[in-house]
């Protein structure tokens, strides 16, 4: 029973070996060819470097000339990125920071002298995604200045209006004015048919007119006074100014002062009438307080301001 066992460990034993055997042929064989592999890749990737040296060599004087070009677009951006903050400076801090990165690229361009065509390409790249960000802030900017164009449009359109409704309103009021004047001076009372004379006293204590100075007592205005609808009706005040020779006004009292559409004037007499629109004659009276001078006097009425009427007469 133990040789039995004995043999069948023994032949277990040489499978086990055997099968060790075939995996490490296995191993081997995969390790070469892996190892063949790499070889190949090296050997690919020497050539690659190789063909790209010479394809960099061939390349030169284009890679020159997109350098400069890079170059001068980042210039161009900057400059731009310039114009947009002067434009708007409420968005300096971010175009700030494009700027900074652009500038980030335009070192690199201007400290390496001997770039590579790819490493220009990535630049390029690079260079296409900033321009792509700087329209987007054209665009943005541009459109808040049409809108601020359109705004200050609207309100010059506005301003215009309100001038020409300004206009519009001053030339109302004027003709308004005009209009208001032309009522008050049609609402003006007229004085007319006027008889302004001396009058001297007779012996009977009566009165006759005279043209003598020396002889002459009391001056007496008499006059109509128009019919005028316009009129306001009611109790009114005419005043009576009478210039003698000299230009001094004749006052019954020296408070005898009234005001006028032409100021404060003096006047000689005055009397209160009641007007009801109707045509009326009345006839006002001053009594001389000392000799008439010889020549000729002047004489107005006065009513609701405005003197309604003018006559004259002359002592000798």
């Amino acid at each position: 029973m133990t040789e039995n066992n004995t043999k069948g460990s023994n032949g277990i034993y040489m499978i086990l070996i055997f099968i060790l055997l075939a995996a490490l042929g296995v191993l081997s064989y995969m390790w070469s060819s892996k190892r063949g592999e790499l070889n190949d890749c090296t050997n690919e990737n020497l050539t690659l470097k190789s063909d790209m040296e010479g394809m960099n060599q061939m390349m030169e004087g284009y890679v020159g000339n997109l350098s400069n070009d890079l170059k001068t677009d980042f210039k161009n951006m900057l400059n731009t990125y310039d114009k947009l903050i002067e434009k708007d400076h409420t968005k300096a801090d971010s175009l700030n920071k494009q700027k900074e990165k652009i500038q980030v690229l335009l070192n690199q361009l201007n400290s390496n002298k001997r770039l590579s065509a790819n490493q220009l390409y990535k630049l390029s790249k690079e260079n296409e995604t900033l321009r792509g960000i700087m329209r987007s802030y054209v665009k943005q900017i541009d459109s808040l200045n049409t809108l601020n164009i359109s705004l200050t449009s609207k309100l010059d359109e506005t301003a215009s209006k309100l001038t020409t409704t300004t206009v519009e309103r001053d030339e109302f009021k004027k003709v308004a004015e005009e209009k208001t004047e032309q009522v008050k001076k049609g609402a003006r009372l007229q004085a007319y048919q006027f008889n302004s004379v001396a009058l001297r006293q007779k012996m009977n204590n009566t009165s006759e007119e005279t043209v003598k100075a020396k002889n002459a007592v009391q001056i007496k205005s008499s006059f109509t006074i128009a019919q005028n609808p316009l009129t306001a009706a009611g109790k009114k005040t005419v005043y009576l100014q009478i210039t003698n020779p000299e230009g001094k006004v004749l006052q019954a009292r020296s408070s005898y002062t009234t005001d006028t559409d032409q100021g404060n004037v003096a006047y000689s007499d005055k009397k209160e009438i009641d007007y009801q629109n109707q045509a009326i004659d009345l006839s006002i009276y001053f009594d001389l307080k000392e000799n008439a001078a010889k020549g000729n006097y002047k004489v107005r009425v006065i009513c609701d301001g405005s003197v309604i009427g003018t006559d004259s007469f002359t002592l000798k």
